[in-house]
């Protein structure tokens, strides 16, 4: 097996564990509360990368926490958006909408640097709205609030990929110091609200234990660990491809374990919103060469 082709199967680990971190947070959230929930999540996850690169945490530099800190902020916004989304809207819904953070982060890019879109972007974006309209909106042709919720936080995830971007590009940040650092910030941020507000964030099932140390290791501390080290061997294009089945295992899960059914159109718009992140992924001038030479 290829370098390549174990780091494509690990980063379709992470989706896969990201499709289905959707049930388990909105399981979670009944018992413990959404400030509860992603203050253990956050902090177990911190404990397990803390066992993991103890050595390398010493000795971090002014820089390094105080862009950790800020993309911890904005990090802690994005779960909690999500957070509160999933239990207002269905999680086939709430995987879609956050998978849009594939097409709000080039939306991002060109606000930010002032570039012209290409035509690919603007067709996606026209397809995501015309799939969106389709998932969500009623016969009043109203969104649900937690639809809303989950595309703000797609767009405040693209916000913060294109943070960590320019972060990881410095020479004066560490970045497993900051990656680890930065989960320790979201942690700290929801902790005191979980003592005030969510009060007694006791779970009352072992499946909810269970879940809170699956979204902790898994969805949240390997993920961080996962993604930057399978990408030092495969395409940014391969990591994005596989990125956008993340909806998909969220669907499914939905099917199978929460008994979600959605109306046939949200079905079609959730096909036309694949199409669109498949389409937005996809080099097609490479892909052109590459038939032609065939």
């Amino acid at each position: 097996m290829t370098k390549q082709t174990q780091a494509d199967l690990m980063i379709l680990f992470v989706t896969m564990c990201w499709g289905i971190s959707y049930y388990m947070i909105n399981l979670c959230t009944g018992a413990l509360g959404p400030f509860a929930l992603n203050a253990c999540r956050f902090l177990i996850a911190f404990a397990f990368a803390c066992m993991l690169f103890f050595p390398k945490l010493r000795a971090v530099n002014k820089v390094t926490v105080q862009y950790s800190v800020f993309g911890g902020i904005v990090l802690a916004a994005a779960y909690l958006l999500v957070t509160l989304g999933v239990t207002r809207t269905s999680l086939s819904n709430a995987g879609f909408m956050i998978a849009l953070m594939v097409v709000f982060t080039p939306l991002l890019s060109i606000l930010i640097y002032k570039k012209l879109p290409e035509k690919k972007l603007i067709v996606v974006v026209l397809m995501c709205l015309f799939g969106i309209a389709l998932m969500t909106l009623n016969e009043e042709f109203r969104p649900a609030s937690g639809d809303i919720l989950c595309l703000a936080c797609a767009i405040v995830s693209a916000g913060h990929l294109l943070f960590v971007e320019s972060v990881v590009r410095r020479e004066d940040v560490n970045v497993i110091q900051f990656s680890v650092y930065q989960i320790l910030c979201v942690g700290l941020l929801f902790l005191p609200f979980a003592l005030f507000v969510n009060r007694p964030p006791m779970p009352d099932s072992g499946f909810v234990i269970f879940s809170v140390f699956f979204l902790a290791i898994f969805c949240t501390a390997a993920a961080f660990i996962v993604q930057p080290i399978a990408q030092q061997h495969t395409s940014a294009t391969r990591v994005g491809i596989i990125f956008t089945l993340e909806p998909i295992f969220a669907g499914v899960v939905a099917f199978f374990l929460a008994g979600e059914v959605l109306l046939p159109r949200a079905y079609l718009g959730a096909l036309i919103m694949l199409l669109g992140l498949f389409l937005m992924e996809i080099d097609l001038a490479r892909l052109k060469n590459r038939i032609r030479r065939t």
